[in-house]
């Protein structure tokens, strides 16, 4: 009888297992690139590239801006890395340890999500991980949505999961895997410390109860739990909660090159496509995350069709089309503000041919959707928000009923998406373009209101609408020369000024941020200055026929605050928005004494100092070797040049005249992560007081140096 029983079970079971089997591969077969309302799907497996994840990852809370995450971690050598491939993400080092709970933090956009696809269809389609029996993933963007409901675990799986109702997920023998994806988006806190004990997996609790239980291990001690992240978010879950630390870094530069020759069938245009994102540091670098590549991608193919079709329309096309580099270099985008702008364009272009018909070449804006989006996008940025509810869009005027004509008319920037369980998200489809949008919305509000987003004072609105109240109750009208003199003198010249005001508040809030979360926006900010850049956006907003002057002095505000003592990596973000703002003075400057070799005898104000920094850190050879001497020595030039140092493998610092202020600032390097393995201080003046603050960060536990001279 319990032969027949245990057979029944077992049968029931792999029933069970083939539902949820073929449901999820029906689900994660197909990767939509943007919007899936679009119906233009691909196979997963037909473009994945694998992603570069690594293992043991640092556990402090990175709070600096993902785009300043991937420009550090680009530097850094892969060969001090553990590597791990997805598919292993449970596989124990030793026999005897278990590894029940992993953790893979990532920056927005880089691969997290579609690694867990990925996963889970290879399970679906028994080609990895088939010792366990059942995988439930469950996004943490969806289950927002019973962040006030009590239910059981039973429950919460069956209204995810409704094949599987009936199943006793307890039974011994059983491996179960709860993939948690996106602990970022959650909006509930997770109270691990005060949340009370919960073992029964049919018994209701709140949300709050049920996850902080399954992923100490009370809750179905027997699940193993996979939890996605930004780092920002990591520090929700507990340290020991976690067996295993991993971090998707994106793609390393191979894999960057791989992503682009599966995403065209003509190689010789992959090719193309790839020397020319090479030739801009900061793209290349922001091609790390795979959302970036497919920008990246559609602009410049789109750009290339378009003007091979022009060619052949003026029959000046031969056999061999012109390249990105030999057609129209002007169109070509060579910064990030210029990559996303063409992108918004292509979409909105693509859009108006799908749904409206329209054939142009001139774009036809929806400006008050697209004001609406920004408000939008900038306020949940302030609150560093990328999840967005019905009560937000509400809350910027926007008609959630009316929520898919803005995904439509933004094909692939604003995406609408109703979630397993009733319930409907909008997020954009990657942070970067909420913070393009956000600056977009902050220059349109500034043509529209004559005014910075970062100026809410209401005075001078008031003073107005009263004096034009006082006007038209005049009987005579003389108030009427005075109304129209008041206006041309506040707003009209207002304008330039308004424009340079709204520049520079947006530097100085940036550089006022602690963890640069305001970086990105900045550099967009500054790019839709360019009227080179505002032209492809005629009919949004206006069109400045001479910000030359405007753009003198923001370029002359921003090397001002170069001359200050900031942190390295304000600095470096700086020097990207001058790239934005064209301007390459400082670094050419820099460029030119490094072919000089008169680094040693010149005389650097901090501003070139930066600019040295900000040089040798985005060079595209790997720094193995700092040697100091080449520069000078001194220990003004270590200090100002200790981040380039942290980056190197090996540092030469010897007969360099250094004393205790150097030591000081090695400790420093010493106790962080670093790439430096070996050190040279030979023949220096660091006397026994150096020795001893270089003796802190060599007994620090992060200290890795296995050389020192």
């Amino acid at each position: 009888m319990k032969q027949d029983e245990a057979a029944n079970t077992l049968e029931d079971e792999l029933i069970f297992v083939n539902q949820l089997k073929c449901s999820l591969k029906k689900k994660y077969q197909c990767v939509f690139e943007g919007i899936a309302k679009q119906g233009d799907s691909t196979l997963l497996n037909n473009i994945y590239t694998d992603l570069y994840i690594t293992q043991g990852c640092s556990e402090k809370v990175n709070t600096e801006h993902e785009v300043r995450q991937i420009e550090v971690t680009s530097r850094q050598s892969e060969s001090q890395e553990i590597p791990i491939e997805c598919t292993n993400m449970f596989e124990a080092p030793e026999q005897d340890k278990q590894i029940r709970t992993v953790m893979t933090k990532g920056v927005a956009g880089i691969g997290k999500s579609v690694s867990v696809q990925k996963f889970v269809l290879d399970w679906a389609e028994e080609k990895e991980n088939q010792d366990i029996s059942f995988i439930f993933p469950l996004p943490f963007r969806e289950m927002n949505l019973k962040e006030k409901e009590k239910q059981s675990l039973l429950d919460l799986i069956t209204q995810f999961f409704p094949e599987t109702k009936g199943l006793n997920i307890a039974r011994r023998n059983q491996k179960v895997l709860f993939i948690l994806d996106g602990l970022d988006e959650f909006r509930l806190p997770l109270k691990f410390d005060v949340n009370e004990k919960w073992s029964d997996v049919s018994s209701p609790a709140s949300l709050d109860v049920l996850l902080t239980n399954l992923i100490k291990g009370n809750l179905l001690p027997s699940a193993l739990i996979w939890i996605t992240t930004r780092p920002a978010a990591a520090s929700k879950i507990p340290p020991d909660c976690i067996d295993r630390l991993t971090e998707v870094r994106g793609f390393n530069d191979v894999q960057k090159e791989e992503y682009f020759k599966k995403r065209f069938e003509d190689q010789n245009q992959a090719k193309e496509i790839i020397d020319h994102v090479k030739k801009s540091k900061s793209l290349f670098i922001m091609c790390h995350i795979p959302v970036v590549c497919w920008i990246s991608a559609t602009v410049l193919q789109n750009i290339l069709e378009e003007k091979r079709n022009n060619d052949q329309e003026n029959n000046q096309a031969d056999d061999t089309s012109k390249t990105l580099q030999e057609s129209n270099t002007e169109d070509t985008p060579k910064t990030l503000t210029q990559m996303y702008t063409h992108f918004l364009r292509f979409q909105i272009l693509q859009s108006r041919r799908k749904y409206d018909g329209e054939c142009t070449l001139d774009v036809s804006w929806d400006k008050d959707a697209i004001l609406s989006l920004g408000k939008l996008a900038f306020h949940q940025l302030e609150r560093n928000n990328l999840i967005f509810y019905d009560t937000d869009l509400e809350a910027c005027g926007i008609d959630v009923y009316k929520a898919s004509v803005y995904s439509g008319m933004c094909t692939q920037i604003f995406k609408e998406e109703t979630g397993i369980i009733l319930g409907t998200m909008y997020c954009f489809v990657h942070l970067s373009i909420q913070e393009f949008i956000a600056a977009l919305y902050a220059h349109l509000f500034l043509d529209i209101n004559m005014k910075s987003v970062f100026v809410h004072d209401p005075t001078m609105t008031d003073f107005l609408k009263t004096a034009m109240d006082n006007a038209l109750k005049s009987t005579n009208g003389h108030l009427d020369p005075f109304l129209h003199f008041l206006f041309v003198l506040l707003l009209q010249p207002k304008s330039k000024k308004n424009m340079t005001y709204l520049l520079k508040t947006a530097v100085d809030k940036a550089l006022e941020s602690d963890n640069g979360h305001l970086d990105l926006f900045l550099r967009f900010l500054l790019g839709l200055s360019l009227q080179s850049n505002r032209r492809l956006l005629r009919g949004l907003l206006t069109q400045q026929d001479d910000n030359d002057q405007s753009k003198k002095e923001i370029v002359q505000y921003i090397k001002q605050k170069l001359e200050a003592n900031l942190s390295p990596e304000r600095s470096i973000n700086l020097f990207y928005c001058l790239n934005e703002l064209n301007d390459q003075t400082l670094v050419k400057e820099i460029q030119t004494h490094l072919s000089k070799g008169s680094l040693s005898s010149a005389d650097l104000s901090p501003a070139q100092w930066s600019a040295l920094t900000f040089v040798l850190l985005t060079s595209e050879e790997e720094l193995e070797e700092f040697e100091l001497q080449k520069f000078k020595k001194s220990d003004e030039c270590l200090v100002r040049l200790l981040s380039v140092i942290k980056t190197s493998k090996r540092a030469l610092l010897n007969d360099c005249d250094l004393t205790d202020r150097s030591c000081s600032a090695l400790a420093t390097v010493l106790g962080s992560d670093t790439n430096l393995k070996e050190l040279n201080l030979n023949n220096n003046n660091l006397q026994d007081s150096g020795v001893k603050l270089l003796c802190t960060g060599l007994e620090n536990i992060k200290c890795e140096l296995e050389i020192l001279r």
